[in-house]
C-alpha cells in the first residue's frame, strides 16, 4: 500500500523531502567538475534557469555554494554586509533568530525586530526602527517560517525597507519554486534558497539570486574563504559554471533533473496548487479527526502545518511518529518553544492519494487512544 514497505518513507517535512524516482535516477552516473558537459550543460543551465523562476526583471543573477541552505544563508550575511553596515534581522521564527546568530558569530551589528512565533512581524515597529536607526544597511526576513508553517508579510517588509533605502535580504528557503513570487518586482537584492525544498531535489547545495549590480560590489567583503558569496559567484561568471572548490556533482544533476520536472508540472503556479491542495485537505481531514492548527488559517502557507498534540494521557510524539512512520509516513516534532506541537508538510513528490493515506492512519492511531 505505501513506501515503507520497500524501505521507502514518505517524507512530510520541510526538506529534506520525497523526491521523484527520476530524480533519484539522475545521480547514477559520475562527472567531472573540470567537464564542460558539466560546468556548461548542467550548472549554466540551472544558474539561468533559476533566475527565469525568480524574476521577469532584468540585471539578476544566481550563485551556487555548496553546503545546506544555512551555509548559504551565513555566506549571504557574511559577504554582503560592509564592515561599517547593521543588519536588522525580522526574528518571529527559529530561522529568523538563525540569522541572528549569525550576524553575532560573525560580530556584524544587529538589530533584532523580534516577534512571538505565532504571530507575523509588527510592521510598525519596523518602520519606527528604520526611521530611528540611520547605521541599518539590510533588512533581513524568512518567507515561510517553518517553525510554525507562517508565511511573513514579504511585500510590505520589502516596500519599507525600499522606503528607506535598505538593501533587502530574503530567505526563501521552503518557499521558491513553491510559491509565485517574482523577487524583481519586490526589489529583493538577495534571495537564498537550498535544492532539497520546493525544487524537489536532494540535500548538497544552496544558492543565491541576486541584483547583479549590488552583488559585484561585495569583492574583499566576505569573512570567510569557503562562504565567499562574491568570489564563488566571480568564479562561476569567469569560468562557465566552474565551483571554486569541489562540486557536489550527483546532487546538482539530481537538481538539474529536478528543474526538468518543475516546468513538466506547469512551473511554480501549479506547483504550488498541488501543495495548496495537499495543506487544505491536510487540514480539513485533521480537523475531522479532533486536531486543531496551531495558527489561524489565513497565516497558514502550503508548505507545512502546526498541530496541538492530543491531550490524552497515553499520548506521546515519539509513540505517534513511530506509528506513521511504520505505516510509510515520517512527520516532523514541533518546534515552538510556547506549544506543545507537532508538524507535517506539504512538499515533495507528495500528491492527494498521500494526504489521504495518511490520514487514514492517523485515523486508525487516534482511534487507539483511550
Amino acid at each position: 500500500m505505501n513506501e515503507q514497505q520497500n524501505g521507502h518513507y514518505v517524507l512530510l517535512t520541510p526538506g529534506p523531502l520525497s523526491t521523484s524516482m527520476t530524480v533519484k535516477q539522475a545521480m547514477l552516473k559520475d562527472w567531472c567538475t573540470w567537464d564542460d558537459d558539466y560546468n556548461k550543460g548542467v550548472v549554466e543551465a540551472i544558474r539561468g534557469k533559476l533566475v527565469t523562476i525568480a524574476t521577469r526583471q532584468p540585471g539578476y543573477t544566481c550563485a551556487l555554494m555548496q553546503g545546506s541552505g544555512t551555509a548559504s544563508v551565513e555566506a549571504t550575511i557574511g559577504s554582503v554586509i560592509p564592515s561599517d553596515g547593521k543588519l536588522l534581522v525580522i526574528d518571529n521564527g527559529a530561522y529568523g533568530a538563525r540569522m541572528v546568530q549569525i550576524a553575532r558569530y560573525l560580530n556584524i551589528p544587529c538589530h533584532v525586530l523580534k516577534s512571538p512565533e505565532t504571530e507575523p512581524p509588527n510592521l510598525t515597529e519596523l518602520q519606527r526602527a528604520l526611521e530611528q536607526d540611520s547605521a541599518i544597511t539590510h533588512v533581513a526576513v524568512v518567507h515561510c517560517e517553518t517553525t510554525t508553517g507562517m508565511l511573513n508579510p514579504i511585500e510590505e517588509v520589502t516596500a519599507l525597507a525600499r522606503q528607506f533605502s535598505k538593501r533587502v535580504i530574503l530567505d526563501a528557503m521552503s518557499s521558491f519554486g513553491g510559491i509565485p513570487m517574482d523577487i524583481g518586482e519586490l526589489g529583493v537584492d538577495f534571495m537564498i534558497s537550498s535544492a532539497n525544498k520546493c525544487i524537489q531535489g536532494v540535500p548538497g547545495f544552496g544558492f543565491v539570486i541576486a541584483k547583479q549590480a549590488e552583488l559585484a560590489q561585495c569583492e574583499g567583503r566576505a569573512r570567510s574563504l569557503s562562504l565567499d558569496l562574491y568570489d564563488q559567484w566571480r568564479h562561476m561568471e569567469d569560468n562557465k559554471g566552474k565551483w571554486r572548490f569541489t562540486s557536489p556533482t550527483h546532487t546538482v544533476r539530481a537538481f538539474h533533473q529536478a528543474l526538468l520536472e518543475l516546468e513538466i508540472e506547469g512551473g511554480v503556479v501549479q506547483r504550488h496548487k498541488r501543495y495548496s491542495d495537499n495543506q487544505k485537505t491536510l487540514v480539513q481531514g485533521m480537523r475531522k479527526l479532533g486536531f486543531t492548527a496551531l495558527l489561524p488559517d489565513e497565516l497558514h502557507s502550503p508548505v507545512i502545518t502546526s498541530f496541538y498534540s492530543p491531550q490524552a494521557a497515553d499520548y506521546s510524539f515519539k509513540t505517534f511518529y513511530d506509528f506513521l512512520k511504520n505505516k510509510g509516513f515520517v512527520i516532523y516534532p514541533g518546534k515552538v518553544s510556547s506549544a506543545d506541537c507537532f508538524r507535517i508538510g506539504n512538499i515533495g513528490e507528495v500528491f492527494q492519494k498521500d494526504v489521504l493515506q495518511l490520514l487514514a492512519a492517523i485515523e486508525e492511531y487516534v482511534n487507539r487512544l483511550p
